[in-house]
């Protein structure tokens, strides 16, 4: 149904009414609801990923998804195929071969599932079977996408006891150059981020090393527009095109970097011996798995290893992952891309960012200190990039 505006429940609290969004020209929205309810944190995390989703398929050729929380994402990959490891610990290995739409959404949901639960999804093409299949059996609050096949809609519409949000973008839709917002009564004006993200911005190597493989590539273009749609500070981690740690909403660079290398670190831990061959009890539903691999993978495991406690998680009680085994297998991650939305101001940025199987880098540049992050790259052999542009987004 075309609309020119849209009321809502309420804004980002409940107590915060009247809520609606609309045209300030008095055009007519150039999204339509097909079913639920969407509010106004639901649109706000759609119309973020749906550019994102929309920018990565222009720079890579491939369909893409998002899975976004409170307006940042909590990952965002292209549509490669699944490694049988990749499906297993996505919990899609009951499912066969997937769609690329769907295996797109399958990377972006796995690889930060504590972060994606209860997400809203943007996908770049339109939905299909596969694709809404796989959101039918996660927590989701929505999804936006270009368009529903009949079938992928019906199967959305049974989801969440019918109430389940699902949105349509007009994908031939243009905002205006200049986008305005309120902050206390105060109107402010800028010109959309309009950056093109492709192989010229990413021409600029300024490391000893200068070979940035194909794929490599791609990954950087996968950090640089997910950053340019994350809560500054932020920096991405990714690999084989998908984000695998993004860091978001911290003043200090360095916290973002150690927060999103954990991430990246937890996402190569579930491929381990040791958590793939956990146990799990009967009818132990998928949120429940991934809190209880997230904490047995930490120093806090005995959490779910006690006695009188792991019985509730597992048929059979698993060894402790001990500190050093994870150390041994987290030594095998390599080829990592990390991108920065703006210039790492510190070295201790690549040292942290090693740990974490890092080779190539995307950022900024422009620190009085970027000798020093260039030698500390030089000094293990990675490849950077200077871009010269600053991604950020408040």
């Amino acid at each position: 149904m075309i609309m020119k505006e849209l009321a809502l429940k309420y804004g980002c609290n409940p107590n915060q009414k009247p809520s609606r969004i609309y045209m300030e020209d008095g055009s007519e929205l150039p999204v339509s609801v097909l079913n639920g309810k969407p509010g106004y944190i639901n649109f706000l995390d759609a119309l973020n990923g749906w550019q994102l989703v929309k920018e990565l398929k222009e720079a890579t050729g491939l369909p893409a998804a998002t899975s976004f929380k409170h307006v940042s994402p909590a990952g965002a990959a292209v549509g490669l195929p699944l490694s049988d490891k990749l499906a297993k610990i996505y919990w899609v290995d009951d499912l066969g071969e997937l769609s690329p739409l769907a295996c797109a959404y399958a990377r972006a949901r796995g690889a930060d599932r504590m972060s994606s639960f209860g997400d809203f999804i943007s996908l770049s093409d339109v939905c299909d079977a596969d694709t809404a299949r796989l959101i039918k059996r996660e927590v989701s609050d929505g999804v936006i996408a270009p368009g529903y096949t009949d079938e992928a809609l019906e199967i959305l519409k049974q989801k969440k006891k019918g109430n389940y949000n699902v949105i349509q973008i007009d994908p031939s839709y243009q905002p205006a150059p200049l986008e305005r917002k309120q902050v206390y009564g105060i109107t402010f004006e800028q010109g959309r981020n309009e950056l093109r993200v492709d192989e010229a911005l990413l021409s600029n190597i300024v490391t000893e090393n200068k070979d940035i493989p194909a794929e490599a590539l791609i990954d950087m273009k996968i950090a640089l527009i997910t950053l340019k749609y994350t809560q500054s500070n932020s920096v991405c981690y990714v690999k084989d095109g998908q984000a695998i740690g993004i860091g978001a909403g911290q003043q200090s660079r360095i916290h973002c970097t150690r927060l999103a290398g954990s991430k990246a670190d937890n996402w190569f831990l579930r491929q381990s011996p040791q958590v793939l061959s956990l146990q799990f009890a009967d009818g132990l539903g998928r949120a429940d798995r991934d809190n209880a691999i997230d904490v047995y993978m930490s120093d806090d495991y005995m959490d779910v290893l006690a006695d009188g406690v792991w019985e509730r998680t597992f048929k059979v009680k698993p060894p402790v992952f001990t500190r050093e085994e994870r150390k041994e297998w987290l030594d095998k991650l390599e080829d990592v891309t990390l991108g920065s939305d703006a210039f790492f101001p510190f070295f201790d940025n690549i040292d942290r960012a090693r740990r974490s199987g890092v080779k190539y880098i995307v950022q900024p540049g422009g620190s009085v200190r970027d000798d020093a992050v260039i030698n500390a790259c030089n000094r293990y052999g990675m490849a950077m990039v200077f871009t010269g542009i600053r991604l950020f987004h408040h």
